[in-house]
């Protein structure tokens, strides 16, 4: 049996401080977390620990785009 949608948790990427890469995909609940997620995660390309802060997975890229006009 598939699991059920909740829309309540988004799908979001965490992206270093360091080397600014997105290397963590996680999911969170937006009605309990509104604020953007901080973490403290190792780094494989710095290969040290650094502060990963929340972005969007697709960054733009899945979205709809306005048409011109």
């Amino acid at each position: 049996m598939a699991k059920k949608n909740n829309t309540k948790r988004k799908i979001v990427a965490l992206v270093s401080d360091l080397t600014k890469d997105r290397t963590y995909v996680t999911r969170k609940n937006t009605l309990n977390s509104p604020d953007k997620l901080v973490l403290r995660k190792y780094d494989p390309k710095a290969r040290k620990h650094a502060t990963y802060t929340e972005t969007k997975k697709s960054l733009g890229r899945n979205e709809v785009k306005p048409r011109k006009g």
